[in-house]
């Protein structure tokens, strides 16, 4: 019974990835199911390996599903710059009440390169280089999307939480100040 509760809570982590990656939900679960659809839940190490081999595989066909969106998503990065304005404060941190509907908002708010790139490199842990395969991009381009989805994944969250940019605001509160 164990192994089918871990086997069905790898099942949603594997969709919910899928998800993020895509940002599209019917094909979402159609990867998902295909790629686990030949895994063999009698033996737990084969299952095991079988799930980690199963998210790589759902990575690149979540990626290949929206490969035309990707290029797309590599030119606006590769033409857009870095830019430091609206940055939150250092001392800024996420609020431990914040839920996984709300980080799941904040990053599909993210453009698709910068997003998958954020979800490889960080997320999943794959080196720059990986990711620059499982994404057909260069590695530099990887980087600066990388840069682009922490940004914009942190001034998300932190506009949930009721964070606005200097830009917008005379000042910025600082996190305690908000709580105070």
């Amino acid at each position: 019974m164990q192994t089918l509760e871990h086997a069905n809570k790898s099942a949603a982590e594997i969709y919910w990835l899928v998800f993020l990656l895509t940002g599209h939900r019917a094909p979402s679960l159609d990867v998902t199911l295909e790629a686990l659809g030949f895994q063999d839940g009698t033996n737990p190490f084969f299952s095991a390996w079988m799930v980690a081999w199963s998210r790589r595989v759902v990575i690149a066909k979540a990626l290949s599903a929206i490969r035309d969106e990707l290029a797309a998503s590599g030119r606006r990065t590769e033409s857009s710059r870095t830019e430091k304005a609206g940055l939150t404060p250092r001392n800024w941190s996420l609020d431990g009440d914040t839920t996984r509907a709300q980080i799941e908002s904040a990053l599909l708010a993210i453009d698709v390169l910068p997003r998958c790139a954020l979800l490889l490199t960080i997320f999943e842990g794959e080196s720059l280089e990986d990711a620059a395969v499982l994404l057909d991009a260069g590695r530099d381009l990887v980087r600066k999307a990388q840069i682009i989805g922490l940004r914009e994944l942190t001034r998300n969250l932190a506009r949930m939480q009721g964070w606005t940019s200097a830009a917008t605001r005379p000042y910025v509160l600082t996190n305690e100040m908000q709580h105070a």
